[in-house]
Order: C-alpha cells, then sequence, then structure tokens
C-alpha cells in the first residue's frame, strides 16, 4: 500500500506540470482584444499616443485582405498611401497584444518620410482570423503574401521596407531568413525576442518563478500539436544568419520583458550590414516614445545609408 502510494507522486507531479503548461500556453496564445489600451507602465505617453491614433482615424486608407491558402483564414490590414506618389512602402508589424491601430505613432513617422504604409493585424489580433497566437513563427507567411501585395499594388520597382516593435520586430527578423523578393531593401526590428525559445524561459524564471523543465518541453509539444511547430524551431537568431540586407536593430537598455541581451544576440546572429542602437533609460517598446524626434532621427539615417 505505501509503495502503492509513493508511485502516485511522479504521477500526480507530472499531471501538475502538464496542467500548469496548458495554463500558460492558454494565456500566452489566446487571441487578444481588437481594441486594446495602453499599458500602464505606457500610460505617461497616453495623451500623445491618442493624437496619433487621431491622425491614423481621420488619414485616408484603404482596407485590404489576404487569404491564407494552407488554412483559409482571412488576415486585414490598412494601407495608406502617401499624399505624394511614392514607390517606397513600410509594412509595420505590431507587437504582442496590439494590433495595427497601435502603430500609428510609427505609421505617421514612416508617412512623414515618405513612405506608403501597410499595416497587418497578425494572426490571433485585432480583426485578423486565427485562434492562437503563433509568435512571430507562422505570421512570416501572412507576411510573404503581403508583400506580394504591395508589389502588385505599387509594381515590379517597388521600394519595401520591413518594420516591427517586439514580436512584430521578431517577425520582421524571422522574415530576414526566408526567401524574399528582391524589392524588400531593409528591415527595422525593435526589440524583437531571439527566438521564441529565449523569451519563454525568461517568462517562465521572471514572471512564473517556474524552471526550463519540465515546462519548455511540455509546452512546446502542446504549441506543437496545436501550431504545427515546436518552440525550438522559431528561432529568430537561426533566421537572421541567413539574412542578406541591411537591418538595423533598437533596443531599450532598461527592457525587462524582451531583455536587452536578446537584442544583442541578434545583433551578432546576422553578418549582413547592420547597425544596433540601444536607447538609454527606455523600457520595452519605449524608445519611440522617449524622444519621437530622436527616434525618427536614427531610423531616417539607416534608412539614408541603406534604404534611399
Amino acid at each position: 500500500m505505501k509503495k502503492s502510494w509513493l508511485w502516485s507522486i511522479p504521477l500526480a507531479i507530472g499531471v501538475g506540470s502538464f496542467l500548469i503548461s496548458e495554463k500558460i500556453f492558454h494565456t500566452a496564445t489566446h487571441r487578444r482584444a481588437k481594441y486594446p489600451a495602453p499599458s500602464k507602465r505606457m500610460l505617461r505617453y497616453a495623451r500623445e499616443y491618442y493624437r496619433y491614433i487621431d491622425w491614423y482615424h481621420e488619414i485616408p486608407k484603404q482596407t485590404w485582405y489576404v487569404h491564407e491558402k494552407k488554412t483559409h483564414e482571412r488576415m486585414i490590414a490598412t494601407y495608406i498611401p502617401n499624399a505624394k506618389a511614392t514607390k517606397r512602402t513600410v509594412i509595420i508589424a505590431h507587437g504582442f497584444g496590439g494590433n495595427r491601430e497601435t502603430m500609428a505613432n510609427y505609421a505617421k513617422m514612416f508617412y512623414e518620410l515618405g513612405f506608403n504604409i501597410l499595416m497587418p493585424d497578425d494572426r490571433g489580433h485585432g480583426q485578423s482570423a486565427g485562434k492562437y497566437i503563433s509568435f512571430g513563427w507562422l505570421d512570416q507567411i501572412d507576411y510573404q503574401h503581403w508583400i506580394q501585395e504591395v508589389i502588385e499594388h505599387n509594381g515590379s520597382d517597388s521600394k519595401i521596407l520591413l518594420f516591427g516593435v517586439s514580436m512584430g520586430g521578431a517577425i520582421v527578423a524571422m522574415l530576414s531568413g526566408d526567401k524574399l523578393p528582391k524589392q524588400v531593401k531593409a528591415i527595422i526590428d525593435d526589440c524583437g525576442y531571439s527566438s521564441v525559445r529565449d523569451e519563454l524561459d525568461y517568462i517562465l524564471g521572471h514572471w512564473y518563478h517556474l524552471p526550463k523543465y519540465p515546462f519548455d518541453p511540455m509546452i512546446s509539444t502542446i504549441t506543437r500539436h496545436r501550431l504545427g511547430y515546436y518552440i525550438t524551431d522559431a528561432s529568430t537568431t537561426h533566421q537572421l544568419s541567413k539574412n542578406v540586407r541591411p537591418i538595423f536593430f533598437i533596443h531599450g537598455a532598461q527592457d525587462h520583458y524582451v531583455p536587452t541581451y536578446m537584442g544583442y544576440r541578434n545583433y551578432h546572429a546576422t553578418h549582413a550590414p547592420k547597425e544596433l542602437w540601444v536607447v538609454p533609460f527606455a523600457s520595452h517598446a519605449e524608445s519611440f516614445w522617449i524622444n519621437p524626434q530622436n527616434y525618427k532621427n536614427h531610423v531616417n539615417a539607416f534608412l539614408q545609408d541603406y534604404f534611399y
């Protein structure tokens, strides 16, 4: 009897670990609200943020759609043609829990720099389809479609910039290792993580105070079952090792959500022309807000060197 009771301990631990892993997976990947509010740490910028939102609502725009052939899911994006006709277009990827509207500040910045703007809602966010958030790995498929939509709309002489923040930064960095059309000229990754596994392990330790094992492999197996890939597949640094396009990395020096060392990992992973700007005192996704004009100047300097 006593021996039978002892055997139940590892079973209980295993079941408990699986249930915790399932809960973390659900919390991380379930669909996000269509219209998220600014996070508490960004409330100091709320007045400026809603000024950009007002600009976004007022500017003439179009709604674009693509349909993913394998899943038959519909993705949605906003296209803002620049008032001055141009072949330059930036595709802007938003962060975890956001949507295309939350990138209005970056859209206005690039609009002022003379770009057309394409702002998708990513899988599991906003008005796009998707039961789960894929943290960039499956979003690559959708962004390949968006790139083709831009080329078809603006012509084969289009010049495309990929830009993203946080999860969006990881999306465009992951795309860098794919076979991309020649029209894609450069990439800007603001505070993207070095891999989904790195980010998961960091959150397990710092948010949940849990060890990597057994939770890392369990969550990875759940992800494989639900989304079709293991966490270890979704490596930003591996994708960057195949990158050949100029890329600009931006990261806050005080980022405790996607820690700054991941920005350095990404920077060192690619051998293409590259620049890194670590922004003093900036927390996660705060680099723009600390000094919008300085941010714009740094972006424009990179574009002058590698895009125009």
